[in-house]
């Protein structure tokens, strides 16, 4: 059976929302049509994207990260996966800014991935690899 975990959103995702936001409206206001088109256009594929990414473990050994409609998605086969780890991006004490699962793969090639339930993807992963 194949398991599917949804991307949570990060702080910083939203800033980007809102300031993408913010520049569409004062586009509209100071009629600089272009310049709300565009940022419309970034808001609605940022959009798309942050609702619809997910992470599909397969039962025929693939992770598969769906990015949304308008990216293209990825596989990783799970032999070539050489390392599962929970990272932060910087910790201040026992906080940290930013959590992730940072998976390595062959060739050197690195993937970062941000799942609502951490743990669970970890301990799944790592039960897969061979």
């Amino acid at each position: 059976m194949d398991r599917i975990f949804h991307a949570r959103i990060a702080a910083g995702q939203y800033v980007f929302l809102f300031l993408a936001a913010g520049l569409a409206a004062y586009g509209l206001w100071e009629k600089h049509i272009l310049v709300a088109i565009l940022f419309m256009l970034l808001l609605i594929v940022c959009i798309e994207k942050l609702i619809h990414t997910t992470y599909t473990i397969t039962t025929d050994g693939k992770l598969i990260i769906f990015f949304g409609r308008f990216i293209r998605s990825k596989e990783i086969l799970l032999n070539d996966i050489i390392s599962v780890e929970r990272s932060s991006s910087m910790q201040i004490g026992k906080f940290a800014v930013m959590r992730y699962v940072l998976i390595k793969y062959g060739g050197g090639k690195c993937m970062a991935l941000l799942p609502v339930k951490e743990e669970e993807l970890v301990r799944l992963l790592k039960e897969r690899m061979p």
